[in-house]
């Protein structure tokens, strides 16, 4: 570790999404960094790229707060930052469809940043990628100079969490995203070519919503927990590994962790990161301490290996799968119509007015259609 700058990662205690608050939060934050100026030139094209999975009430942790969408938006414009828009390739619905009613839009409006809906979709070549060589990426990222990743603190069925690196899987473009999951649908081929997304697009800055977080069932249907921080970095892989020190994760557990160290992304290991406070530079044991809820509900079952692992698969035993609470199903339809995979291994076999039907020999655990329920009615086992 000697001479090796250390990846910064900067904690900062907010109880509120109370707007002076969050004011306060990320502005000691960017202070802490050293000021937006180092990170962003002033001419620079920006786009903000909140987590919009679906249109959901400001209480359950869903997106990521409009209050800290606006509050970062009101410290850009305070500072003379004058081209600045905000989009997401949604779960469900556009932009300006996802942020209507929030509150999010009216932020915006205040401030006159438009929220765009993505226009089109443009295939890019990335000879440099591991996982992927190619992305069919929205127009308005390839056009902007700068991203900037406002996440969400979240679990998450197939990679266990969503954060910072997760996030940036809204730059590819409408149906392409349901697309990337038959293509990668393992949890570590599908965290490398996040990887490589993230490689490819440089996000300039990640800034994670872990005031209200949410634990279980992830990253749409579970509950709300109260973690009462911001974490911002340049670094994706050390942000989502103080997240996971926080709930008492491993971080190398997580497939974005472990695969993003590996491909030069960022670092998971604790001695490569140094976490910043209001209070100064922390040890992690004393963030963990100050911070942490060692009862945060996620998966921190080990993952087989080996021979075990091939035959779990084999006989498809063993597998975590989506199954449908049918006492909360609405038969809306949505995990059928967010099923990515060619004749859908999820759909009406028994007529619409029944549950849909799983068929596992079919089923690639992606698990979009647990992540698209509205009703809470699908849940991993």
């Amino acid at each position: 570790m000697i001479g090796k700058v250390k990846s910064k990662v900067i904690l900062l205690p907010c109880s509120s999404y109370r707007e002076d608050f969050v004011y306060a939060s990320l502005k000691q934050g960017i202070d802490l960094l050293g000021g937006l100026e180092g990170l962003i030139g002033k001419k620079e094209k920006i786009l903000l790229k909140p987590n919009l999975l679906k249109k959901a009430e400001t209480d359950r942790p869903v997106i990521t707060h409009p209050a800290v969408v606006g509050m970062f938006g009101k410290l850009l414009r305070e500072e003379g930052y004058e081209n600045i828009i905000l989009g997401d390739s949604c779960g469900v619905g556009s932009t300006s469809r996802v942020i209507s009613g929030t509150g999010m839009d009216r932020y915006l409006e205040r401030l006159n940043i438009p929220a765009v809906d993505f226009s089109a979709g443009e295939k890019v070549k990335y000879p440099d990628g591991i996982q992927a060589k190619e992305f069919i990426l929205a127009r308005e990222i390839l056009d902007s100079d700068c991203v900037i990743s406002l996440c969400k603190m979240k679990t998450h069925a197939l990679e266990r969490i969503t954060g910072a690196v997760k996030n940036s899987y809204g730059f590819v473009y409408g149906l392409h995203k349901a697309k990337g999951h038959t293509q990668y649908p393992s949890a570590d081929s599908f965290a490398r070519m996040l990887v490589d997304l993230n490689r490819f697009v440089k996000p300039r800055l990640y800034i994670m919503d872990g005031i209200t977080a949410m634990e279980g069932n992830g990253p749409g249907s579970g509950d709300p927990v109260a973690m009462n921080v911001i974490l911002m970095s340049a670094d994706p892989v050390a942000l989502d590994s103080v997240f996971c020190r926080l709930i008492s994760l491993k971080p190398q557990m997580v497939p974005t962790n472990y695969h993003g160290e590996k491909m030069g992304l960022g670092t998971w290991r604790e001695e490569e990161i140094d976490v910043l406070t209001p209070e100064g530079s922390m040890h992690m044991e004393e963030i963990v301490k100050r911070y942490g809820n060692p009862g945060f509900r996620a998966d921190r079952r080990a993952v087989r290996h080996g021979i075990w692992e091939r035959m779990a698969k084999a006989l498809n035993i063993f597998q975590k799968k989506p199954y449908i609470d049918e006492s909360l199903c609405v038969k809306c339809g949505v995990c059928v119509r967010s099923c990515p995979v060619p004749g859908k291994a999820v759909d009406f076999k028994n007529g619409r007015n029944k549950a849909p039907v799983y068929d596992y020999k079919k089923c690639i655990r992606c698990f979009c259609c647990q992540e698209m329920c509205p009703e809470k009615a699908i849940k991993v086992k």
